[in-house]
């Protein structure tokens, strides 16, 4: 008897059922995903080729690919890359997978930037991303604002090589200054000041951590994730030592969880350093990103 020959509609069908069944968020965006990287080409393509015929060997390496997300994989490791503010993004373990909310982080910087030099007149502006990662918030910005002066730090070495080939890949690579740095260490040994500070922290709590879903705790760094005892540690840290690096009406701008944003407009208070202070919702209307004022 000969083997059974799929075409893209049937496959994708089977598969889309398979994971639903096993539990997969998505199951057919997951499908249909794995099926585009598999073939080289895009989703949109394989409904074009809904009645292909596909080859033993792509079925083979297809089916190894679902057994990959069947352990949790998230699908942006096993494709490597990852759409953020309408860029592709490599990315890899070494790399939180950028999240849709954190777009917040680029559009606020932004608008304050373009609001700024709309009044001021002065030319560049600057940015400092603290905990890059994959680059996407540093090469976003970089995109949108082509005479702005960027500089990203990340504590983790393995990252900033990511970030750094995400800034090629964008041809931004000689608009981003990258250190390596825990927090501000290595920025006390400039003389730099700026417009914003942007920072992704890490802001889940510790003792969280093993609630986590598995394609987040398992596979993701935990250096990027784990805020220690109530998710706060890197946000204080943020909020207090950020005045000495900002411009005079220089924003600090943090993401972090909604349970988070009154702790940190308190503590932001208390320390008298800033003059403005307010929180902005993210798409699904959860407070999400806390801004400040020097």
């Amino acid at each position: 008897m000969s083997p059974q020959k799929w075409i893209i509609k049937d496959l994708l069908a089977v598969t889309a059922d398979y994971l639903q069944k096993k539990d997969i968020d998505s199951p057919r965006l997951c499908a249909e995903m794995l099926l585009a990287y598999q073939l080289r080409t895009t989703r949109i393509k394989l409904y074009l080729d809904f009645d292909k015929p596909l080859n033993e060997k792509d079925i083979d390496e297809y089916r190894s690919l679902i057994q990959r997300r069947l352990r949790r994989e998230p699908v942006q490791y096993i494709t490597g890359v990852q759409e953020f503010w309408s860029l592709e993004f490599n990315v890899g373990p070494q790399v939180l997978i950028p999240r849709p909310e954190t777009e917040i982080l680029v559009e606020q910087s932004i608008s304050l930037l373009k609001d700024k030099k709309d009044k001021d007149q002065t030319g560049a502006v600057s940015v400092l991303d603290i905990g890059t990662g994959s680059g996407a918030v540093a090469v976003s910005i970089a995109s949108e604002l082509p005479d702005a002066d960027i500089w990203a730090t990340d504590v983790s070495a393995e990252a900033l090589e990511t970030a750094m080939v995400n800034a090629r890949r964008h041809g931004l690579d000689a608009r981003i200054h990258f250190l390596k740095s825990d927090l501000f260490s290595a920025i006390k040994d400039t003389t730099q000041l700026f417009d914003i500070i942007v920072s992704n922290p890490p802001y889940i709590p510790t003792e969280d951590y093993d609630s986590l879903p598995p394609e987040v705790g398992q596979y993701e760094p935990r250096t990027a994730l784990d805020g220690r005892e109530g998710g706060l540690f890197f946000i204080r840290r943020l909020i207090l030592e950020a005045k000495e690096f900002l411009k005079p009406g220089g924003w600090l701008l943090i993401e972090m969880a909604p349970f988070q944003t009154a702790k940190a407009m308190d503590l932001a208070a208390q320390t008298g350093f800033y003059e403005e202070q307010k929180v902005v919702k993210d798409y699904s209307r959860m407070d999400r990103v806390v801004m400040l004022k020097k």
